[in-house]
């Protein structure tokens, strides 16, 4: 039983890696749209279009929805992500549990 253990924490190990991988990503992500997305609201209202609905009609054109898209994926792998890290984690201490149920008991 302490294998399985033993083995549910390295898996728990490779999750935590991916969730600093997919946070780093969304964080890049979230840089890239919120930057593109400023520097077309101050190009737009520049040009003299109207503020009420600039940030709609900016968020609507197609290569700075791409970014919001991109950035949306990135968010929903990173929580992903950090929920299997939180499994691992969970069914580690089950399983630790059991084991001093099974093997602590003994005298």
């Amino acid at each position: 039983m302490w294998h399985e253990i033993e083995e549910v924490m390295k898996k728990a190990e490779q999750s935590l890696s991916e969730y600093k991988r997919c946070q780093k990503d969304y964080a890049v992500k979230e840089y890239n749209y919120r930057t593109a997305l400023s520097k077309r609201l101050l190009e737009r209202r520049a040009q003299g279009q109207p503020v009420t609905h600039l940030a709609d009609i900016v968020k609507g054109e197609e290569d700075i929805a791409k970014l919001r898209f991109e950035r949306d994926i990135a968010e929903g792998l990173k929580n992903s992500a950090e929920k299997g890290t939180d499994f691992y984690k969970l069914y580690a201490r089950l399983m630790e549990s059991q084991y001093a149920r099974e093997w602590g008991a003994t005298k």
